[in-house]
């Protein structure tokens, strides 16, 4: 004849039964709300890299104000170039990992520009020119 401890015991412990529902539940909503958290994470990624274009280009900028033209390329933002004294160096604003979009690509830049004296611009998350949403280009001219 079972005791009253060993009946407790029993009835601490899940069922089968009672496991499985709740993962069914955990699973039912993980795929109602997947969807959104990975469209946010596009939508974030597209924010930090306009957000990032607008930094980089500021510091385009305070490059030409301090040393008189634009840099050859972007990389000049971060090392000094050959042509520039270390004594008149300015320590850069930027770090390399800045240049690099979130997508894992470098930013893209020309100069002289087709929209202003530079373009600096992110092809967006598929690395194609043009695309819609998280797709679409980030410049610093539009």
């Amino acid at each position: 004849m079972p005791t009253p401890q060993t009946r407790r015991r029993r009835r601490a412990a899940f069922t089968i039964a009672e496991v499985l529902v709740v993962v069914v539940i955990i699973a039912v909503l993980a795929t109602l709300i997947a969807p959104k958290l990975w469209s946010r994470i596009g939508t974030a990624r597209h924010g930090v890299a306009t957000q990032n274009v607008a930094e980089i280009e500021k510091a385009i900028d305070m490059f030409v104000t301090d040393y008189g033209r634009l840099p050859e390329a972007l990389d000049e933002l971060v090392h000094r170039p050959a042509d520039i004294d270390e004594a008149d160096w300015t320590p850069p604003s930027l770090k390399a990992k800045n240049l690099t979009d979130p997508w894992g690509r470098p930013y893209l830049y020309r100069a002289p520009g087709e929209h202003g004296p530079f373009d600096l611009y992110s092809l967006g998350a598929d690395g194609q020119d043009g695309g819609e949403k998280d797709n679409a280009d980030i410049t610093n001219w539009e």
